[in-house]
């Protein structure tokens, strides 16, 4: 009777609000159960903070803590929900990764939320945009891509900066190194060759990074700082965060739009020069760069250009040296790998020659198989989010809503036991041939680009797949035909996730001249 009275006297608005917060608890709190049913076995949910708490002890390791879920899920999929972020679904299943990259391309864009990330920096560029201005670009550099006069231009300046530059620096530093006085951060090493032979190849210009005396090693330092900044947008816990320091032009904001506005100088005026001795003056420019090809087909749009090449530029470098530099560090701890990798560059090259040859380089499928298992235990890109745009379901049944985050993770599928065995944490380059011999000399499998999907896969495949592959080769291949790399500490490193994965602190190494190997008697 009392409790009924109570009930009379209260503010019938009131009521009405209570019924209705009552009814939105109890709607999330079945999505919440609904999302467990389909993710198997994701992240201990509640209503309202979502994932939060577990997602705040894990911050430091997100990648392992991810990876842990997804090997325990009978679907190897997973659903993030926490307070202040999207819906995110996280797979590592091959199935749902070509589902998403290829079978139902078209509802699984980048979209505007990851486009506002890097649009500052990169604009409308390939990286960057979908639709028909990404797909205008993709066919124009498409065939610029495939042309054998752009893959002749990449060996010859490879050639130049390596044979040139690279190598004598390193020689340098082992001939103080026998004194035990250098350690040389060879990430960074790597990060600068990386950055001067993309700019060579995508504007036809070197910036001297290898050398810090020089004025342009600054475009490579603001190119870290873009990089950097952008990556750490894309981790805010809300948007708005990094929004605000925007509009107000401070912290690391302000280093953001300093480095941009270097960027964008330097690249405008190189485009513009270019364009100037091309359509104004008739020439034809002496080398087969990127830029140049682009102008010489009619594409003269300021703007346009310098978004395109920035993209190129994006994605040959910070991809490159990382890849290189974690499979130094795993050769360093598998000697007999190693040694495989120089005898078989003693098997295709003389001791005195350069690897200057593009058939030559595509014959060494160790070295290639090296790089790949590199690469599947520490990708380039360790994530990748599309942003879907209508409700779906996934090959695995589980259920996508219209604004979610789709996320493949190339990391966490390197370790999952169900597609590579459980060696799938050890570095055994023989998994990626056919049938290996004792010296791994047989033919490469042809692996599934969903299961091994660092580059991408279906319309999105990365254009510059295998130009990376003879990049890699022969910086790699030059380094190992001449010197021995060996860390300066024991400590194991971190990999750190951003725009694209590096090592925490460089790699610290020394440098020592290679030995020949000794005659039988």
């Amino acid at each position: 009777m009392v409790t009924s009275m109570f009930l009379f006297t209260i503010d019938p608005f009131f009521t009405i609000l209570m019924c209705i917060t009552l009814c939105f608890l109890h709607a999330i709190s079945c999505e919440f159960r609904r999302d467990r049913q389909f993710s198997g076995h994701g992240p201990p949910t509640y209503p309202i903070i979502g994932c939060l708490v577990s997602f705040y002890k894990n911050r430091h390791r997100l990648l392992d803590w991810y990876t842990d879920l997804l090997s325990k899920s009978t679907t190897r999929t997973i659903v993030i929900r926490r307070f202040g972020a999207r819906r995110t679904v996280v797979t590592a299943n091959p199935e749902n990764v070509e589902y998403m990259l290829k079978t139902n391309f078209s509802n699984y864009p980048k979209g505007k939320a990851s486009a506002e990330i890097l649009g500052d920096f990169l604009g409308c560029g390939i990286l960057n945009v979908d639709g028909k201005l990404w797909q205008a670009q993709r066919k124009l550099a498409s065939y610029e891509f495939s042309a054998k006069s752009l893959q002749e231009y990449l060996v010859n300046t490879l050639e130049e900066q390596v044979e040139g530059k690279l190598l004598p620096f390193m020689e340098s530093m082992a001939a103080v190194e026998n004194d035990g006085k250098v350690v040389v951060d060879l990430q960074e090493l790597l990060r600068r060759l990386a950055f001067d032979i993309v700019c060579e190849v995508t504007l036809g210009i070197d910036p001297c990074s290898l050398d810090s005396s020089l004025s342009y090693s600054g475009l490579e330092r603001a190119f870290s700082v873009a990089s950097e900044v952008c990556a750490r947008r894309g981790s805010e816990p809300v948007s708005v965060v990094w929004k605000i320091k925007r509009m107000l032009g401070v912290g690391s904001e302000r280093r953001l739009r300093e480095a941009i506005e270097e960027i964008h100088a330097f690249v405008t005026e190189i485009i513009h020069d270019r364009i100037w001795v091309i359509v104004e003056n008739g020439k034809v420019p002496p080398g087969e760069d990127l830029l140049s090809k682009m102008i010489v087909t009619g594409l003269d749009e300021r703007v346009l250009l310098r978004d395109m090449v920035l993209s190129f530029m994006m994605a040959g470098r910070d991809t490159m040296s990382a890849a290189m530099t974690w499979l130094f560090y795993l050769l360093s701890y598998h000697p007999k790998v190693e040694q495989e990798v120089v005898k078989e560059l003693g098997s295709v090259v003389e001791p005195q020659e350069r690897l200057s040859h593009y058939e030559t380089l595509k014959e060494m499928r160790y070295l290639k198989a090296c790089i790949c298992e590199s690469m599947r235990l520490f990708p380039p890109v360790a994530w990748d989010s599309k942003h879907a745009i209508a409700d779906d379901f996934l090959p695995d049944g589980t259920p996508v809503h219209a604004g979610d985050w789709v996320t493949y993770f190339p990391y966490g599928m390197g370790r999952m036991q169900v597609l590579w065995g459980e060696d799938r944490l050890d570095f055994k380059p023989g998994r990626w041939f056919l049938e290996p011999d004792g010296e791994g000399r047989g033919p490469l499998k042809k692996v599934c680009p969903y299961k091994f999907p660092v580059f991408q896969g279906g319309p999105r495949v990365c254009l510059g797949r295998e130009m990376a592959f003879i990049q890699m080769k022969y910086v790699v291949g030059s380094i190992l035909k001449r010197f021995e790399i060996q860390p300066a500490s024991l400590d194991r490193p971190v990999f750190v996730p951003l725009l694209t994965a590096h090592m925490a602190g460089g790699f610290k190494v020394f440098v020592r001249r290679r030995q020949p190997p000794r005659a039988n008697n």
